[in-house]
């Protein structure tokens, strides 16, 4: 495929981003195709960055502005269009990967499919090196048919509980393990089975608990509800069981293990003047996060710190830290999740991970995290919900246009209002004194997006508050999605199938397969960086981490 590089562009090639990833330096390197096209063959380390969301995304992704940037796309023109908006931005040290997605394969380097894949790699090297137990569903049906002594934790985020879960499962996402556990299972004789929809995170979070030491048997359920399902099993839906908060006692346990193993595996503990000091430093990504569940970061957090509840954050880091090598700093208020988090981040290859422990002098906030935005947004002229729906009764309505993702298109938008890819709409003719109202779920990519179409000479509004504010008015929403009215392709979304209830058997069974090849694609690709901890040592394997080679 012909990749057309700005002439006055930089070129990093394919020798360079391996070698930076390789060596441990500081480098963001960015698929700006949308997610469906991204899970369909990148490189381990890029970062799905959609031409369309740049001003949303990247102030959280790469909060440095001189941070080293390497752009790609596979010859659609993206890489053109998205220099001028990073120059804009203040980016600085942005490069064009030489040939895009086939200059990488052409130069010999390996292609993934799917979406966090990094993470997902990982678990399956730790299941190969440290022989994660687990039991299959068949097993685990039977045993808990027969009223054995196990308790059954789901790790994953509670909406993906809520819509599908093991019978008897409740809810405990994947950083709140090693906290919760002594009080859901206080008997050593009870057995603790980790759940997931696949692989990764009930790996993951069985592994937490072998390394918290804790006196339960603990094993993986294998493949987790999709081995569910291919066994013929049912699963529950609407599950809502949580657990409750840990005593003072197994949270001082759950402590003092974490803190070992943030030790043995190089975590360092920090506080007020080690943090000022590490934002002060130049040339250095900063990653602030907060491990906690998204309730109790609404209810007061750090002020900087976003929310990053640990198990996602282990399982999907590439979702928070667009810089692969930058410095990441982890709080919690317990003492436990962010050692715990931390531990695994370390093993994931981030050299630099540090946990602020002592929260006293440093300023406070409450309610959602705000957004990134590391430029103002522009100046728009926005119709209220009420408003913009008595318009639609009128015979010339304005067209509503819907910058939502697919999926969220799909669930609920405004009566009429058609679907579209906010990179797509340039391309668009409109009719000639055309009347349009942008949407989208918040109203945030929708403000961001009307100057486009401004320039071309169009009547441009935004739905003030987005899509929400439709709801919250009490408006009615229509669902679905027309494709033949749509302005865009509804392939912007990777469907991926360990999410929802309608995955079919053979999707789910190459997934499995797909997973079970990461370890030796990773052997392949040479540039993780990996590493596993040891039972029993201080010290942590490192196989093929950074030749591509067995150690």
């Amino acid at each position: 495929m012909n990749i057309q590089i700005p002439a006055a562009s930089r070129v990093a090639s394919v020798g360079f981003v391996r070698d930076r990833l390789r060596e441990g330096h500081e480098i963001a390197l960015l698929d700006l195709r949308e997610e469906g096209q991204f899970a369909s063959a990148h490189p381990l380390f890029a970062v799905n960055l959609p031409l369309g969301r740049i001003e949303e995304r990247i102030g959280g992704l790469i909060p440095r502005r001189d941070a080293p940037i390497v752009l790609y796309d596979n010859g659609e023109g993206r890489v053109a269009r998205a220099l001028p908006v990073l120059a804009a931005l203040g980016y600085t040290d942005v490069s064009v990967l030489e040939g895009g997605l086939d200059g990488w394969r052409e130069a010999g380097g390996e292609l993934f499919i799917d979406v966090n894949v990094p993470s997902k790699a990982f678990g399956e090297l730790v299941e190969h090196v440290r022989g994660t137990p687990s039991i299959a569903a068949r097993d685990l049906h039977e045993r808990l048919e027969r009223g054995e002594d196990i308790v059954v934790l789901d790790a994953r985020r509670f909406g993906e509980y809520n819509t599908m879960s093991i019978p008897t499962a409740r809810s405990v996402p994947g950083g709140e393990l090693a906290l919760r556990v002594r009080d859901i299972a206080p008997s050593p004789d009870t057995t603790v089975v980790v759940n997931c929809a696949g692989r990764t995170r009930s790996i993951i979070g069985t592994q937490s608990l072998v390394n918290a030491d804790i006196p339960n048997p603990v094993l993986a359920l294998r493949n987790g509800t999709i081995g569910w399902t291919l066994a013929g099993l049912q699963l529950d839906h609407d599950a809502t069981q949580k657990a409750g908060d840990p005593s003072a006692h197994n949270v001082a346990k759950a402590r003092e293990t974490a803190r070992s193993l943030a030790h043995r595996t190089g975590v360092r503990e920090i506080g007020r003047t080690e943090l000022d000091q590490l934002e002060a430093r130049e040339g250095r990504t900063l990653y602030r996060l907060d491990v906690r569940s998204p309730e109790e970061y609404v209810t007061q957090h750090l002020k900087g710190f976003r929310s990053a509840p640990g198990g996602q954050l282990v399982q999907a880091t590439d979702e928070w830290v667009g810089v692969r090598h930058g410095t990441i700093v982890l709080t919690d208020d317990d003492g436990v999740r962010a050692r715990m988090t931390g531990h695994w981040l370390r093993q994931l290859g981030w050299q630099e991970v540090y946990v602020l422990h002592d929260w006293a002098g440093l300023p406070r906030a409450s309610g959602p995290e705000p957004a990134t935005l590391v430029a103002p947004l522009p100046e728009v002229e926005t119709v209220g919900a009420r408003e913009l729906a008595a318009e639609l009764d009128t015979p010339h309505a304005p067209v509503v246009i819907d910058l939502a993702s697919s999926p969220t298109f799909r669930r609920g938008h405004v009566p009429g209002a058609v679907f579209a890819i906010r990179s797509d709409l340039p391309a668009q003719t409109w009719e000639k004194n055309a009347k349009i109202v942008l949407t989208s779920p918040d109203g945030l990519g929708a403000r961001i997006a009307a100057p486009e179409l401004r320039k071309q000479g169009l009547h441009v509004r935004v739905l003030a508050g987005g899509t929400l504010s439709w709801r919250n008015a009490g408006l009615s929403l229509e669902t679905g999605l027309d494709e033949s009215r749509a302005l865009s392709r509804a392939d912007d979304v990777y469907k991926r199938p360990y999410e929802g209830t309608d995955n079919a058997a053979a999707a789910m069974q190459a997934y499995l397969d797909w997973e079970f090849g990461l370890v030796a694609q990773l052997e392949r690709d040479g540039t993780h960086g990996f590493s596993v901890l040891e039972d029993g040592h201080n010290l942590i394997a490192t196989p093929f981490a950074r030749t591509g080679k067995r150690t």
